[in-house]
């Protein structure tokens, strides 16, 4: 028989039941528990007028409907109310009986019997039985599609798979969950991933800002959590603007960008991100509106991207009002791949007003993660950045670690070539006392 539950104050009433403790292969069957709650009795009739005023009273559970025929009477039905938000003398509160004065009903609370599934409980309430009590049961994920990402810690390992399918039988939609089982510390940037339940089809499509992306995500690099990010660069940009993506994945700056009119340059090195990169163009109809390449970022930086620079910076007037930036999301190496622009190109500096603006990303673990990844940037560019740069928090990574992107314009003195060779440049002293050492001291 199922456990009744008798006690209105008790915390757990809303708990599966009590044995799916250390489950770990799903048995939805065994979550079934009686729960004891007030029902009011209604005239059918004046229903759907009551639910209206009652909507704070009524229980609401998923899957569960609010109001059930009456066994005994088919003239009336019984509205099920939320025991927490009735007196333990089962009696509404005096608004609540002042609506049901207004509809001529009786105002006396009766006690139900009712069977909760596994269907009614909550995904949160759902693994905090199952999982060892006081253990972390956090059940977000990053959605992509029709898949599921996760990111389980140690203690969940062993009832990964139950959790993955509670996440697709919870969330319409989604059918296959994955979890990553290694950091992103290859060539390419994808990380390895397990498919802890449903299909396993990592070819998928998702939408954002607008734009419809398709990607193998076991191949390539997606993060739903940098759509913002990828809004705000963009917003910065006007049409005929020229953007340089030099790690530009399947598109997420590089598509947005050309729609706003953008002359764009993308660039990546993982076949497979390039592929997608290719299709997504096509997909999205800026085939022609993107030169698109599959090289390594420094070599990019050296071949197509110095070209374009020295045509632009060459044809720009003070009446030209486009302007160039380049975008390097790669936090875990971009900022180093920043010694590139000493000394890039050859000729006179140009206007301050006309110089490239680089959005470089890093990732940080210091207490000051601004000032942290400015001294770094100083470091590989040799000159001073100090109010010449700013930085904007992207996210939060881990504990201690933020995501973080530096903008500014690259120095004159460090973009082009020196014109005398026996003249300092004053930003030299500085540039002596800077090393591109991460850990370095202040």
């Amino acid at each position: 028989m199922p456990e009744i539950l008798e006690n209105k104050a008790d915390l757990e009433l809303y708990s599966p039941h009590p044995e799916v403790r250390g489950m770990t292969t799903l048995d939805r069957a065994a979550f079934k528990r009686t729960i004891v709650v007030p029902v009011l009795k209604v005239k059918k009739e004046v229903i759907n007028k009551l639910l209206k005023s009652l909507k704070h009273t009524t229980l609401q559970r998923p899957g569960l409907k609010r109001v059930i025929d009456d066994p005994k009477d088919e003239d009336n039905r019984l509205v099920l109310l939320d025991p927490h938000k009735i007196s333990a003398e089962y009696s509404l509160g005096e608004s609540e009986q002042e609506v049901l004065k207004q509809f001529n009903i009786d105002p006396h609370v009766s006690k139900y019997n009712l069977e909760l599934t596994y269907d009614n409980f909550k995904t949160e309430e759902i693994l905090r039985a199952v999982l060892p009590e006081g253990q972390d049961v956090t059940s977000g994920f990053s959605r992509i599609g029709h898949i599921a990402h996760l990111n389980l810690r140690d203690h969940q390992l062993p009832y990964k798979h139950l959790i993955g399918q509670v996440i697709i039988d919870k969330n319409p939609g989604i059918t296959c969950t994955v979890n990553k089982i290694n950091i992103i510390d290859n060539t390419y940037r994808n990380f390895q991933m397990e498919v802890l339940a449903g299909e396993a089809n990592m070819i998928t499509k998702t939408r954002e800002n607008y734009i419809t992306y398709e990607f193998d995500f076991s191949k390539v690099y997606w993060n739903s959590r940098l759509s913002t990010e990828h809004g705000r660069i963009i917003e910065l940009l006007k049409p005929g603007d020229v953007l340089f993506d030099v790690f530009a994945g399947v598109g997420p700056f590089a598509i947005p960008a050309a729609k706003k009119k953008c002359s764009v340059f993308a660039n990546d090195l993982n076949p497979e991100s390039y592929k997608w990169l290719l299709h997504n163009c096509k997909l999205n109809k800026v085939d022609k509106k993107i030169k698109k390449f599959n090289m390594d970022g420094r070599d990019f930086l050296l071949g197509p991207v110095k070209e374009e620079l020295t045509k632009e910076l060459s044809l720009l007037t003070k009446e030209r009002k486009n302007t160039l930036h380049i975008v390097m999301n790669l936090p875990a190496l971009a900022i180093e791949f920043l010694d590139v622009f000493k000394h890039f190109l050859d000729g006179k500096p140009c206007s301050t007003d006309l110089l490239p603006t680089v959005h470089c990303y890093s990732f940080s673990k210091q207490d000051n993660p601004a000032k942290d990844v400015q001294e770094r940037a100083e470091a590989f560019l040799g000159t001073s950045l100090e109010g010449r740069c700013s930085t904007h928090l992207v996210r939060n990574v881990a504990p201690n670690k933020e995501m973080m992107c530096i903008s500014f314009q690259i120095p004159a003195e460090v973009l082009f070539k020196k014109q005398c060779t026996h003249e300092e440049s004053p930003a030299e002293p500085a540039s002596k006392r800077l090393r591109p050492n991460e850990d370095s001291p202040e």
